[in-house]
């Protein structure tokens, strides 16, 4: 038996009964919750079952679902999970029906006058989707243009809302690509589609934590290090050879900055999805597991890998999904995957004599810290860690300032990123995660620290009001900075310096 199996801990109706190791890839499911479907309204038998799942997932992290900050988390992400493929639910016919205009320009063939056959291009559409790899959600910018026939147009608003019922699905961008295509030709009938994606996947923190110090000043781009893909799909007079539709597409795209290396027309899906880099199988998924709780100690009982792999194989199916379908068979091994980066660690930081280490153990300046006035300065530490809300990834950078003495050394940079990852890699706020930050360096340093957290939401994209490009930003004082208005500025300065010199 697993020995995290709680025997009484996770009611049947959340597992998937796998028989054998191999039964989720052959698609055998638990009757009771394949039951469940899709559009019975927000209280429904499928928020029921994802709800439920969510649960599991949470226990199986280590982490108590009726504590403050997470008693709602389940209902948030199954609404989450629900709102991002509302894809499923939705028909393309309802959206343009009744959208057309008449425009005859001065030509009732396929030309370049007017609205009878011009280029029409919509440019620069915000998008996301879930990725059918690992559930996670990636950011889309997505161009699209057509040529009218018929003598008609089609509302441009229209163009974004097709985009968006394909978007809001499990997705890869290629079929992402070409099911919108295929649907404004097969729904507008005109003399051509064409539609380029750019697309943007959060790196999963075994390769985030590798390539901490790959730059000397690590940017605070909200997708810096991301895995990035441009895909293209066309039709009608776009994929003729001597048709010039296509350049002309792609030279107004250029316009708003957008550049496609078509290069990688034939780029592959396990190329885009950082998980599929990662051998995540249910074969290896214990020792996977047993890895990442190696030294964490849980103050309850733990559900087995299989009941949350089980339960992630339930949300699929819950948003209307098969399972077994190839592209997914995987997906919930690699969603546990990502998870256990984050499970939960009674273990203070400071028990196993780390903050102690790292002051005593002081290596020389790498460049990043800035000395003034007594005051060091740690600049754009990299972080990912998970929002306990929603379940979904944020990320940006962390700025330390702290009191120099000069009785004891210096604590170096690779110290600090070992705190901010320690703190980072855990079911988290931005607000607790800059004061842990700031808690943990000032009970070693004791003079006074200041910590500005600057992340990216992904739930701000991803539902909700649906921000793309918003930022928060944190601070936290403790001790000298708490009275010293001049430190305070001047450590603000030392941010604001850095980034105008490395760009945002």
């Amino acid at each position: 038996m697993d020995p995290y199996f709680a025997p009484n801990s996770v009611p049947d109706i959340y597992l998937l009964r796998c028989e054998e190791m191999g039964a989720l890839e052959e698609g055998r499911f638990d009757p009771e919750v394949s039951d469940n479907t899709v559009g019975e309204g927000a209280g429904g038998p499928a928020m029921g079952t994802m709800e439920n799942a969510v649960r599991v997932l949470l226990m199986g992290l280590g982490e108590d679902s009726e504590r403050e900050g997470l008693r709602k988390t389940p209902i948030r992400v199954a609404k989450a999970f629900r709102e991002g493929t509302r894809g499923y639910r939705q028909k393309v016919e309802d959206i343009v029906q009744g959208a057309f205009f008449p425009e005859a320009g001065l030509d009732n063939g396929i030309g370049q006058a007017g609205g009878a056959g011009g280029l029409v291009v919509v440019r620069d559409i915000n998008l996301f989707s879930y990725c059918e790899s690992c559930l996670l959600p990636f950011s889309i910018k997505c161009h699209v243009g057509y040529v009218p026939s018929a003598q008609r147009v089609v509302g441009l608003s229209k163009l974004s809302r097709v985009a968006d019922v394909y978007a809001r699905r499990l997705q890869e961008p290629q079929r992402l690509a070409d099911e919108i295509c295929q649907a404004l030709q097969n729904s507008i009938r005109p003399a051509g589609v064409s539609v380029a994606l750019q697309c943007w996947h959060i790196q999963f923190p075994e390769v985030l934590k590798c390539n901490l110090n790959l730059s000397r000043h690590p940017s605070r781009s909200s997708m810096q290090g991301w895995v990035h893909t441009s895909v293209c799909s066309s039709t009608g007079v776009f994929e003729q050879k001597k048709s010039s539709f296509s350049d002309d597409f792609h030279t107004l795209l250029q316009f708003s900055g957008a550049n496609f290396d078509l290069s990688n027309a034939g780029y592959s899906i396990h190329s885009w999805c950082p998980s599929r880099s990662l051998d995540v199988t249910e074969s290896n998924g214990h020792m996977v597991r047993n890895n990442l709780l190696n030294g964490r100690i849980f103050s309850m009982s733990v559900v087995s890998y299989t009941s949350m792999v089980a339960a992630v194989a339930s949300i699929i199916l819950s948003l209307g999904e098969d399972p077994s379908r190839k592209e997914l068979v995987g997906t919930p091994y690699r969603y546990v995957h990502w998870l256990m980066n984050f499970s939960r660690s009674n273990i203070d930081i400071n028990q196993n004599g780390f903050l102690l280490n790292a002051i005593n153990s002081h290596k020389s300046s790498n460049g990043y810290i800035h000395r003034e006035n007594e005051i060091n300065s740690e600049l754009n530490l990299p972080f990912c860690a998970q929002c306990e809300h929603h379940l979904l990834p944020f990320h940006g950078v962390v700025h330390i300032g702290y009191f120099h003495d000069e009785e004891k050394k210096d604590i170096d940079r690779s110290s600090l990123q070992a705190i901010v990852h320690f703190y980072g890699c855990k079911l988290q706020v931005q607000e607790r995660l800059t004061r842990q930050i700031a808690e943990a360096v000032y009970s070693v340093l004791g003079r006074g620290v200041m910590v500005v957290v600057e992340a990216n939401h992904i739930c701000m994209v991803s539902r909700g009001i649906e921000k793309v490009g918003s930022s928060t930003a944190t601070i936290a004082v403790m001790g000298q900075f708490s009275t010293d208005i001049t430190a305070k500025a001047l450590f603000l300065e030392a941010i604001s310096k850095v980034t105008a010199a490395v760009g945002p």
